[in-house]
């Protein structure tokens, strides 16, 4: 959630942390600060509000410094407040420290600090934990290095700390449990975030911090340790990644940039995977693990928010395709009670930052029961990615909008292919259905292209629903997750109340809200379920709800049921969620804009979830 940045080398550091809290900013936050070490001492200045407000609280302050750390803060303990945001002083004021995570036992450490005579000036657990740190450093003559050690063994919850000592003035001492850290090696100097975009402009040399791993970090030098004080080998990385990529390339928003995006990305998330000629599917973490998948007593797919959804569509598909059981967890609620998981069990774990807390933690309780664990998600290096016994990016490039987009049909269509290859080694599938639907999923790329050059028919709608106060999507078999993807989108980009639900649920209860200001959006394309979910228009429209509706290109029922219509290519069944999802995208994009709302930072939201 909270972003994180720091650095250490020749360059000034400030401008450089700023920057890179501007590229964090997809994150989520609703304050910021630095923090600067230089031969005059330690500075922090924070501020509530946007990293620009922070800019200009600095103006005309000395910024010069060689080192330094940054943060952007996602409220966790204590309400957005300049005295609660990031970096954090120590008593003496030698310290400083950011911190993204919580600290579930602050309470009580903090009642053994007061006993001590320590005073606090924010809310905040990371200022415990700080003060703590430094009572250690003071009672045992100690490095902050060991002090922190110290700490870490006694703290329990998640956490990625940066520290700097006014007494050791070229030096970031850090280490993470839970919460992503990735430090980028450079020509005498190093940098510290969150992720990788802060640090791609300077370098493509990377080192993801695991768990439990503190990292001392100096201009030339990168030391990596274990909590048991043990030197660990720093295994570097080539980031696959371009700078273009991180930034908007004239759109508006992030948001429709990714949208956008989508043929190009579905495109990459199946070549040198899917080969409509030959009939043929080739993911190696599937078929070296093929027995393991196939054998499968059942697959649990685990997975929070629009990953949540991709799993549901996923649910379908795989019963349908490879007759195995399927049961889809939300993450938080599988961590916290006590699933039955057993040896010969799949874990499918789906994440779009592969860090999401929840599921690292249900996955890491899923093989301790000897599950089998494969990931998927879209950034390389991750936690989950590390985690899983096997697995398979989606490789949608980075998507910075808040709501994900591109994320969500890359999952989908890696979904897709993990299906069909397990159903053809397992024999549940005939040849010329294979075949078919390998050929149809090949077109999507294009067909999601068709669909974005209409992409102003959904503008229009936008314009005429902006100042509706509810809506309801509905959708049948596998556009019924598409339906609650649609709502949340909706939720989370426009601050308008929305409901997903399956079409043939409506009459227990939804029916009620139907009057003539509410618009209901139904996916009504031509599939198994197309008499029904017309029939279910009709019910609407004899109560003078507003209808919109998703229909495929030729059908001239739908369209005639409603006030308005959007058209896509024909698709299978099991295929069309990819594309259904497409115009839902650009309704809440859209709407949300007509409002003024600011779609790439909506409020109270973040794009990883890393704490609970």
């Amino acid at each position: 959630m909270c972003g994180i940045v720091g650095y250490t080398g020749p360059r000034q550091a400030y401008p450089l942390i700023i920057k890179g809290l501007k590229r964090l900013e997809y994150r989520g936050y609703d304050s910021s600060g630095v923090a600067l070490l230089n031969g005059t001492g330690l500075k922090v200045f924070k501020k509530k509000g946007r990293v620009t407000d922070l800019e200009e609280a600095v103006i005309g302050k000395n910024l010069e410094a060689n080192i330094g750390i940054g943060h952007t803060r996602w409220a966790t303990h204590g309400e957005p407040s300049d005295r609660n945001a990031h970096p954090h002083s120590s008593a003496s004021g030698k310290l400083a420290i950011i911190h993204n995570g919580i600290i579930e036992n602050y309470a009580q450490i903090k009642q053994e600090l007061v006993k001590k005579g320590y005073s606090f000036t924010s809310d905040t657990d990371t200022e415990v934990l700080l003060n703590f740190i430094e009572d250690i450093q003071k009672n045992n003559s100690c490095t902050l290095e060991e002090a922190l050690r110290i700490a870490l063994k006694r703290v329990s919850g998640a956490y990625c700390i940066l520290l700097i000592d006014q007494d050791d003035p070229t030096t970031i001492v850090a280490a993470r449990k839970g919460s992503p850290l990735v430090i980028g090696i450079g020509k005498g100097e190093h940098f510290l975030a969150s992720d990788a975009s802060p640090i791609i402009e300077y370098t493509k040399e990377v080192v993801y911090v695991n768990d439990y791993e503190l990292a001392i970090v100096k201009p030339d030098e990168l030391i990596l340790k274990n909590l048991g004080n043990e030197k660990v080998t720093p295994y570097i990385t080539k980031l696959d990644m371009e700078l273009a990529a991180i930034e908007k390339g004239g759109y508006d928003h992030f948001m429709i940039k990714e949208i956008f995006e989508q043929p190009s990305t579905i495109y990459d998330c199946l070549r040198g995977r899917l080969d409509a000629e030959a009939g043929a599917i080739r993911m190696s973490g599937i078929e070296k693990n093929i027995e393991q998948l196939k054998n499968a007593n059942r697959i649990m797919i685990i997975a929070c928010g629009t990953s949540w959804h991709a799993g549901l569509v996923a649910e379908y598909i795989i019963e349908e395709l490879c007759r195995i059981p399927v049961e889809v967890e939300y993450a938080s609620e599988f961590r916290y009670r006590n699933p039955i998981v057993n040896k010969g069990d799949v874990i499918i774990a789906i994440s779009q930052s592969g860090e999401t807390a929840d599921t690292l933690v249900a996955l890491e309780k899923a093989k301790e029961n000897g599950a089998f664990i494969f990931g998927i998600v879209n950034v390389v290096g991750s936690s989950i990615a590390r985690i899983s016994h096997a697995g398979a990016y989606t490789h949608a490039g980075p998507e910075i909008g808040v709501a994900s987009t591109k994320a969500f049909t890359g999952q989908l269509a890696v979904l897709f292919m993990v299906a069909l290859k397990i159903a053809q080694e397992k024999g549940t599938i005939s040849t010329e259905r294979f075949n078919n639907l390998v050929n149809e999923l090949s077109e999507i790329p294009e067909k999601v292209d068709a669909i974005l050059k209409n992409a102003e028919e959904v503008k229009k709608i936008a314009e005429v629903y902006k100042n509706a106060s509810d809506f309801l999507f509905l959708g049948r078999g596998y556009n019924f997750p598409v339906a609650l993807e649609g709502a949340l989108k909706l939720k989370e980009i426009s601050y308008i109340h929305a409901e997903g639900y399956p079409a043939a649920e409506m009459k227990h209860g939804p029916i009620a809200l139907v009057d003539d200001t509410l618009p209901v959006v139904f996916i009504a394309t031509k599939d198994t379920y197309h008499e029904k979910i017309v029939s279910n228009m009709q019910e609407i429209k004899a109560r003078r709800g507003k209808i919109i509706s998703i229909v495929t290109e030729g059908d001239e029922v739908s369209p005639g049921l409603s006030d308005h219509y959007f058209s896509i290519p024909p698709a299978d069944e099991l295929i069309a969620p990819i594309l259904t999802v497409i115009p839902l995208q650009l309704l809440s994009y859209y709407v949300g804009t007509a409002k003024g709302i600011d779609v790439d930072k909506p409020r109270n939201l973040a794009k990883s979830v890393t704490v609970e």
